[in-house]
């Protein structure tokens, strides 16, 4: 099993990414309790071997771009991924806008933000169905051809709206809810592995009551010897080779458990029962 992936067919990453959405006060809004934390665990990340960080300017909003920066700012040998195409109201409250104007607002403050002249790779949020899709897609073709962004991405798209984007530039990633449970994206999964999109998970080790006590995960876990959330990524990775988990955590000992599901093999077995469960 390969442990890296070429994002755009160039740029190399390991495999397991780390989601920064975790790092923010309640509803997703405002900075944490425990600011240092947060910074103690980008930093950690990057230790254990991630290379790959996965954020949002709606996040905070603009408070994980900014962890980010102080943590991890020059990024040497780093990817930072971050995503536009939401106004936020409030706790737990986003709202899709997909105005080309706005777009390119929020890239020039993720810009900004984040220290860069270049975003490694900048994904639409989410497509705004108030504006035609080839109006957002173009938005961030332009921001590519001034050499604002590298790699373009897209975030809960179908098959039918990633062939749309494909017509005005290449898509370099995806990025969908899919792990043991949530499967709906299957398809999009496929045309991915197809033609080498990096497709990005987003709740990775989401694996709702099969991972309750008595649940069928949870005696996986104590048959293998690995955590419930270690094998639902090791999961991910097998399932195909273009897929990067991206798990997000506020914890260091999460984050120590997540990472070295890296390491695990899953031998055939452990793999098709996993696969059966969802």
């Amino acid at each position: 099993m390969d442990s890296t992936f070429d994002i755009g067919g160039e740029r190399t990453v390991h495999r397991l990414g780390y989601g920064a959405m975790q790092l923010l006060g309640e509803g997703r809004w405002g900075p944490p309790e425990d600011p240092e934390n947060a910074i103690a665990v980008l930093r950690r990340a990057v230790d254990l071997g991630v290379d790959l960080i996965d954020t949002a300017d709606a996040y905070g909003p603009a408070v994980s771009e900014d962890q980010i920066r102080a943590a991890l700012h020059p990024y040497d040998g780093l990817t930072i991924a971050t995503k536009g195409g939401f106004l936020r109201t409030g706790p737990w409250k986003w709202v899709e806008c997909g105005y080309p104007p706005y777009l390119r607002q929020c890239a020039e403050m993720s810009l900004r933000r984040l220290g860069v002249e270049c975003i490694d790779l900048y994904q639409l949020h989410r497509v705004d169905p108030a504006y035609p899709l080839e109006d957002q897609v173009g938005l961030l073709r332009e921001l590519v051809d001034e050499g604002k962004v590298r790699y373009v991405g897209l975030s809960e798209v179908s098959v039918e709206q990633l062939r749309a984007a494909q017509q005005v530039m290449p898509i370099a990633t995806v990025q969908n809810r899919y792990n043991l449970v949530a499967r709906d994206s299957e398809e999009l999964l496929e045309v991915c592995t197809a033609e080498g999109i990096g497709f990005l998970p987003w709740h990775p080790v989401d694996s709702g009551e099969l991972a309750a006590p008595d649940g069928p995960l949870t005696a996986l876990a104590r048959d293998t010897g690995h955590s419930p959330a270690q094998l639902a990524l090791a999961w991910l990775l097998r399932r195909s080779p273009v897929v990067l988990p991206i798990p997000g955590t506020a914890s260091l000992a999460h984050l120590e458990e997540n990472c070295a599901a890296a390491a695990v093999q899953l031998d055939d077995a452990t793999y098709e029962a996993l696969s059966a469960l969802g």
